[in-house]
């Protein structure tokens, strides 16, 4: 063999290793980015209780990791179309060779069906590729179809939880300026009103007053039938010193909140397993308990309005 073959073989050999090392490299690189999907997906199911905006960010970062894993397949397929041109270049070295040797071709037939099983090997590597990322593409589109879902699910609960809070206001226009307020936060309305608007000082009886608009929350109530209403009480934090069967002022947030379910459940359009009344004594407050204004904003009664999320319950365990 002479030393010009010796070189030219040499040099194909360490191309198609080199080439073998890199390929390794890219697969290694691969499933570690498979890794990094599932977590990110792992990570977008947990957060599902979290804001529509949420969602869609996450589904954004889905498509962009797709999107890499495409950019690598080409990759893998630019590094198949070398190793085929390394092998042609082998080929014609071959035919070389057995013009010259029939000796020569002998002790080179072994090398280059290595060669051969060795490009083999990276293509049902390469296939193997690209079945996994069709099988993630699919997986994808089906969490972005259930994050659509999803995110219709709560687009709707907003929506009603928006005409709940109308409602009420509009039912309450009379009340205004008497301590009585609503608000909408993190999909709940709060409806907070305050004892002067309810009770006599130290009384769990509702007022004539405090009567009718606890009436006129009922009716919207009534109306609603798939919300969930917790009543809570609040007392300020000066300790209850009044007679009769009062112990504290925990006793006496429990008695108020109480007095309101009595009222609602009086209504036959909302079922009772709707109500659920707590009382908070003064360890929520909502005002300074140092001045009379800060007092009279925590002695007061909150209705919370929650949606019931049974469909949103029953679309996570369908998935």
């Amino acid at each position: 063999m002479t030393h010009k073959v010796k070189t030219i073989l040499i040099w194909a050999l360490a191309t198609v290793s080199l080439q073998s090392c890199v390929s390794a490299k890219l697969y290694e690189g691969l499933q570690e980015e498979h890794r990094i999907l599932a977590q990110q997906y792992q990570s977008a199911l947990e957060a599902l209780d979290v804001s529509h905006a949420d969602h869609l960010g996450a589904s954004l970062a889905s498509e962009k990791a797709l999107a890499l894993c495409k950019e690598e397949l080409m990759a893998l397929m630019a590094q198949e179309n070398a190793v085929t041109q390394n092998l042609a270049r082998l080929q014609r070295a071959y035919d070389a060779l057995a013009a010259n040797s029939a000796q020569a071709l002998s002790d080179n037939l072994a090398q280059n069906q290595d060669l051969l099983a060795e490009l083999s090997q990276k293509e049902a590597a390469l296939n193997a590729e690209a079945s996994r990322l069709a099988a993630l593409e699919k997986t994808i589109d089906e969490r972005t179809a259930q994050i659509d879902e999803l995110n219709a699910v709560i687009t709707a609960k907003d929506r009603q939880m928006n005409a709940l809070k109308a409602a009420i206001s509009d039912a309450l226009t009379q009340f205004e300026g008497k301590g009585l307020t609503v608000e909408q936060r993190s999909g709940k309305v709060y409806v907070s009103m305050e004892n002067k608007l309810l009770f006599a000082s130290g009384s769990w009886a509702v007022n004539d007053q405090g009567q009718k608009a606890v009436e006129a929350i009922s009716r919207v109530l009534g109306d609603n039938k798939d919300i969930l209403v917790l009543i809570e009480g609040h007392t300020d934090a000066v300790a209850y010193s009044g007679q009769g069967h009062i112990e504290n002022n925990w006793d006496l947030s429990t008695k108020r909140a109480t007095a309101i379910v009595t009222i609602l459940s009086q209504n036959s359009d909302i079922d009772p397993s709707r109500l659920t009344a707590a009382g908070r004594s003064m360890y929520a407050p909502l005002g300074d308990n140092a001045t009379p204004e800060g007092r009279a904003k925590n002695r007061r009664i909150e209705l919370v309005l929650t949606p019931r999320l049974d469909a949103l319950t029953e679309l996570l365990e369908s998935h």
